[in-house]
């Protein structure tokens, strides 16, 4: 099995990959999140509307999403954009601090997190040497 010596360099590769696609992953579901919480939002607003004008004396029944709901969608957008930026920075081999920044923000898509984490944390020396 050959190896060109440089298999160091393929963990925070991969590490880098890992937590873009794991920031990808969680804007995704926090958008979704905050659509929904939105959705519900103006539905809430023109619901109450319509029956009196269209439909004198007929009740709808108006379904919330909670407002944390709408927290979590946010948190999960700015998380999933830290952890884009922290590959990016992991694959350009920039800065250690904000490349792990970026793993650990990766952490809510679970074992893509983890992995990142561990890809890059094990790669810290290459940070080093490139300076």
């Amino acid at each position: 099995m050959a190896s060109s010596g440089n298999s160091k360099g393929g963990l925070l590769t991969a590490g880098g990959i890992l937590s873009i696609i794991g920031g990808a992953l969680e804007i995704v579901g926090g958008g979704i999140m905050v659509a929904l919480f939105m959705s519900t939002v103006i539905r809430s607003a023109l619901l109450p509307l319509l029956p009196r004008l269209l439909f004198p004396g007929v009740e709808f029944e108006i379904h919330f999403i909670p407002t944390g709901f709408d927290i979590a969608g946010m948190s999960l957008l700015v998380l999933g954009v830290i952890a884009i930026v922290g590959g990016i920075s992991a694959l350009r081999r920039k800065t250690f601090g904000l490349s792990l920044a970026g793993a650990i923000c990766a952490l809510p898509a679970w074992i893509l997190g983890i992995m990142a984490v561990i890809f890059v944390s094990l790669s810290k020396r290459e940070f080093r040497a490139e300076k």
